[in-house]
């Protein structure tokens, strides 16, 4: 029987879409990431696990996985496991009852045999039932702390993507998808300017670009640099 509840899911974001994601060097992993939400059982008998440093993109991906799965009526569940490992192992009980299982930042709980066992367990209920699996990581397999060998040689079977940083050319094209789908029109002009003065992260810069959108709504004037300049106080 169907567990009337499952695991404790994050909320998604909504901003978190494939059609939001600006791949640059990652165009195939978003191709292949994007094409095995649409097919049951595309994965076989594998793991997907994308690795790569902050603000590339790992944790919008697997959102963005999630929300793809739930649009087509599947049932997912997304776990950032740095902001719920407090909660203990058991929030992977039931996770079989999902089609789609997305575990952010597994690194956070490695090295902790409690974790590592109910992992280790998860993997081969997920993988018995034909469900989907999608890991994101700081590193690649090989690099992470795992004491447990059966955990280690689940994880070495794995479909291994590195997600790579965007250029400055492609974060400031990512920057200006975001703003179009915001509705916002930012020139390269514009975008080069906060490029130059803002932290490079694209985490800092899509907060900028949030608050400039907020801003520009309540001041009901377009994106150019005299207005960023208020705005920010630059």
């Amino acid at each position: 029987m169907k567990p009337t509840q499952l695991s404790l899911s994050m909320r998604l974001r909504d901003d978190a879409t494939f059609a939001n994601y600006y791949p640059g060097a990652n165009a195939g992993t978003l191709g292949y990431v994007e094409h095995a939400c649409e097919t049951e059982n595309q994965w076989l008998d594998s793991v997907l696990y994308l690795w790569g440093s902050a603000g590339v993109g790992r944790s919008h991906l697997l959102q963005a996985a999630c929300l793809r799965v739930e649009e087509r009526g599947g049932r997912a569940l997304y776990l950032p496991l740095a902001e719920l490992a407090h909660h203990g192992p058991q929030l992977l009980d039931n996770v079989e009852f999902c089609d789609l299982v997305c575990l952010d930042d597994i690194q956070a709980v490695l090295g902790q045999p409690h974790w590592e066992e109910a992992l280790f367990h998860a993997f081969n209920r997920l993988r018995d039932a034909g469900k989907q699996l999608l890991i994101a990581a700081h590193a690649p397999p090989r690099e992470l702390s795992i004491k447990l060998p059966d955990l280690q040689s689940r994880l070495s079977i794995a479909l291994v993507f590195q997600l790579h940083e965007l250029s400055d050319d492609d974060k400031l094209r990512a920057l200006q998808l975001r703003a179009s789908r915001r509705g916002l029109r930012l020139s390269d002009e514009v975008g080069r300017f906060i490029l130059a003065r803002s932290v490079r992260s694209t985490t800092v810069l899509f907060d900028t670009l949030e608050q400039l959108d907020h801003a520009s709504l309540q001041a009901q004037r377009k994106l150019t640099i005299p207005f960023l300049k208020e705005a920010l106080g630059w």
